[in-house]
């Protein structure tokens, strides 16, 4: 199952465990359970800290397997396969179930250690979803700390009676004590905020109590790391504010086109560009959303107002909020998000097997999520608003090949149908002969383009009838101290490495902005500039 590159990569990394790990395995004689049992012999060979238990006991889910160690309350368990996204997910928890510290800031270990009560969570993940090892990852990290957490992750594909009972649409959906818990991409940090009621209002008087910056950066994608990392290398006081940091890079599949790289995947750039922006001194604040911006006054500092009630203020502000999947904005979208109505193919694709399901949206990236899901569910229908298809023509062609795909132009989608629990279908309007028709299926990918982060910034600085913020060839507003950069602004081109550019040309700016007007005698490199 592991290639000898990947077993020498992965004896490499059992290397740094210190304590003995504890399999244990629940199979039967299936396929899959062999695989299972496979894949946990392999992890036996290499390392001498490995051993494997295997029962078969009818257990809750086969297969599935365990893992813990001796003298630690450790309730950590993968239900499949761990594979695809997940294997990182699996060398992690060996790791850190044998000892081998984690990544996780010390602030948030002890909020995790600190938690009461009893915590039993459940994860459905795909194999093929690049949103759900982070979840995974968390919350076995989660009971690694906690041995009042108990976390199992489960593969979707392999239970899909479970799947069906619980009306799991949407990967990853998490479970707690039986109860749904939050669906998509979480964090270690908004888990622990959401279990820990009293953080938001800790974390908004510490935020308070900051000291002014000599640039904030609003945003943690592509560009807001490009803007943090060339403005502490100036060495200037400089903070970064964000929702999350990675932004929608963290929802992008494959990434063939930066320059360079090969290839990678989003969460791993995103996880990159996290990692160095930290070797630098600069003042990370995650899970903060901006609500609004106050130009400079007398002072001459830019307030920007959080939605926890706190402030920052800073010299000058780098707005780098990037955008969001456009919604279609019809009566049924709403209520049957994540039960049917979804946003991402690579993730949830695998749960419409067999099934189903329509594409809004005729560009690439629509056109692409067609032909993906082609392979998977029983038929797919692609719905677009303009008279043809805006995708490249060899993804067009590659479409047009296939046999359960129809195409459906001139259509405005009106109304998403469904029972109270789940997608039933959808109405579309054509928009040639201007009659309404029906379409029977079970779940709607939309895919019609990108909706920019800046509604919090149209009373205080120039946006676009697009809501884009307006921006000069220097990423200059038109509001003094306050640039911008990547995918909110005018750009034309929504692209990573072009947002990482722009990112950096705010930063010089901004830089050259406070050597032109006065600087805080803190700011020892500016003043020298100066």
């Amino acid at each position: 199952m592991l290639d000898a590159t990947l077993q020498s990569q992965l004896k490499t990394y059992l290397e740094r465990v210190t304590r003995p790990i504890q399999i244990t395995a629940h199979a039967d004689d299936g396929a899959k359970s062999q695989e299972m049992l496979e894949l946990l012999e392999t992890l036996v060979s290499l390392s001498n800290q490995i051993t494997l238990d295997v029962r078969r006991d009818g257990a809750e889910r086969t297969p599935s397997f365990a893992l813990t160690t001796p003298g630690q309350d450790i309730h950590l368990a993968f239900a499949g396969l761990p594979m695809g996204h997940e294997f990182t997910s699996l060398v992690l928890a060996l790791l850190q179930v044998g000892g081998h510290p984690s990544k996780a800031t010390a602030e948030v270990i002890e909020q995790v250690q600190a938690l009461e009560g009893d915590y039993t969570f459940e994860t459905y993940f795909s194999l093929s979803c690049q949103n759900c090892p982070d979840v995974v990852q968390a919350l076995n990290l989660a009971a690694v700390l906690n041995p009042r957490i108990r976390h199992v992750a489960i593969d979707g594909g392999l239970f899909p009676a479970e799947v069906e009972a619980r009306q799991i649409m949407s990967v990853p959906t998490v479970y707690l004590n039986g109860e749904i818990f939050d669906q998509g991409r979480m964090s270690l940090e908004q888990i622990v905020a959401k279990l820990d009621t009293g953080s938001a209002k800790r974390d908004a008087a510490r935020i308070a109590a900051k000291a002014p910056y000599d640039v904030l950066v609003i945003g943690g994608g592509p560009a807001g790391a490009a803007a943090a990392i060339y403005a502490a290398r100036k060495g200037i006081r400089t903070g970064v504010a964000a929702e999350r940091f990675g932004g929608q890079v963290l929802d992008t599949m494959a990434i063939e086109n930066f320059i360079s790289v090969k290839e990678t995947e989003g969460p791993k750039l995103a996880t990159a560009l996290e990692q160095h922006v930290r070797e630098y001194d600069v003042d990370i604040m995650n899970l903060q959303r901006a609500s609004a911006l106050v130009p400079a006054g007398d002072d001459g500092l830019v307030e920007i107002k959080l939605e926890n009630g706190a402030s920052l203020k800073s010299r000058s502000v780098i707005l780098s909020t990037g955008a969001r999947w456009r919604q279609m904005n019809v009566p049924g979208e709403d209520q049957y998000r994540n039960k049917g109505v979804a946003y991402c193919p690579h993730c949830d694709g695998p749960l419409f097997k067999g099934k189903r399901v329509a594409v809004i949206g005729g560009g690439n990236s629509g056109v692409e999520a067609a032909i993906d899901l082609a392979g998977l569910v029983t038929h797919v229908t692609l719905l677009e608003f303009d008279e043809k298809l805006r995708a490249d023509e060899v993804l067009q062609k590659k479409l047009r090949s296939l046999g359960n795909v129809t195409i459906i132009t001139s259509a405005l989608t009106q109304e998403v149908l469904g029972d109270g629990q789940k997608v039933t279908g959808l109405v579309y309007k054509d928009r040639v002969g201007g009659d309404a028709h029906r379409i029977e299926l079970e779940g709607i990918f939309v895919q019609i383009g990108l909706l920019p982060n800046t509604e919090w910034l149209k009373d205080s600085v120039a946006l676009s009838p697009r809501g884009e913020v307006v921006i000069d060839d220097r990423g200059q507003t038109n509001v003094p101290g306050v640039f911008a950069a990547g995918d909110c602004t005018t750009v034309p081109y929504k692209q990573i490495i072009i947002a990482m550019g722009a990112g950096s040309t705010a930063a010089l700016s901004a830089f050259d902005h406070l050597i032109r007007t006065s600087v805080p005698k803190s700011s020892g490199a500016v003043a020298e500039a100066a």
